[in-house]
C-alpha cells in the first residue's frame, strides 16, 4: 500500500469514529421530557402509593419479611387470623408513614429541578436542597426497614425459613438460624 493511500485510510477511520463518537447519545436521552427530571413515572408512582422500591433490601435478604409480600404469601406461609389482622395493620401503617414522605420527596425533587430549569440554582441553594431531599429519603427507607423488623416479630421462625425459600432466595438457612436478629 502506498503513502497516499494509507494516509487516506487513515483519515477515514479518524473521521468516521470520531464522527460516531459524536453522535453517541446519552442514556437520559427523551428524559428531558420528564416533569421532574429525576424521577421516572413509576418512581413517581411508587412514591406516591408507599411502594418499598427496593429501600428495604437489607431487610428482605436477610430474612426480614415484608408486611405486603407476607399477605401475598399468607396460605403458603400458614398465617393465623391474628397473624393477618397484624400484618394488615402493619402495612396499613407502614403506608399512612411512607405516602406523605414520597409526597414530599416528590415536591423536593420538583423544587430542585425548576431550581436548576430556572438557572436560579447556586451551591448554598443546592446543599440544603440535596439535605432535604436525603433526610426525607432516610426518613422513608426507615419506615420501611422499621416496617420489616415489626413483621419478623409476627412470624414464627419457620413461617420466616418458608418466606425466605417461597421468595426465590433459598433455603440456605434454618428456621432457627433465620429468626436470630443479625441473621
Amino acid at each position: 500500500m502506498n503513502r497516499t493511500a494509507l494516509f487516506a485510510f487513515l483519515v477515514i477511520v479518524v473521521t468516521s469514529t470520531a464522527s460516531s463518537m459524536a453522535q453517541t447519545t446519552s442514556p437520559y436521552a427523551g428524559q428531558q421530557e420528564r416533569t421532574i427530571k429525576a424521577l421516572s413515572n413509576r418512581d413517581t408512582g411508587d412514591l406516591l402509593e408507599g411502594c418499598g422500591m427496593g429501600l428495604a433490601k437489607a431487610g428482605e435478604l436477610n430474612s426480614y419479611p415484608g408486611p405486603l409480600h407476607v399477605l401475598q404469601l399468607a396460605d403458603q406461609l400458614g398465617l393465623s387470623e391474628t397473624q393477618r389482622r397484624s400484618t394488615d395493620a402493619l402495612y396499613a401503617k407502614m403506608r399512612d408513614e411512607a405516602v406523605p414522605l414520597g409526597r414530599q420527596i416528590i415536591e423536593a425533587e420538583r423544587t430542585l429541578d425548576r431550581a436548576f430549569a430556572d438557572g436560579r440554582i447556586e451551591p448554598a441553594i443546592l446543599r440544603s436542597q440535596l439535605d432535604a431531599i436525603a433526610i426525607l429519603q432516610g426518613n422513608l427507607r426507615t419506615v420501611h426497614l422499621e416496617t420489616h423488623l415489626a413483621q419478623r416479630s409476627l412470624l414464627t421462625p419457620e413461617q420466616i425459613s418458608r418466606y425466605h425459600a417461597l421468595r426465590g432466595y433459598g433455603n440456605n438457612r434454618t428456621a432457627q438460624d433465620s429468626h436470630k436478629h443479625g441473621g
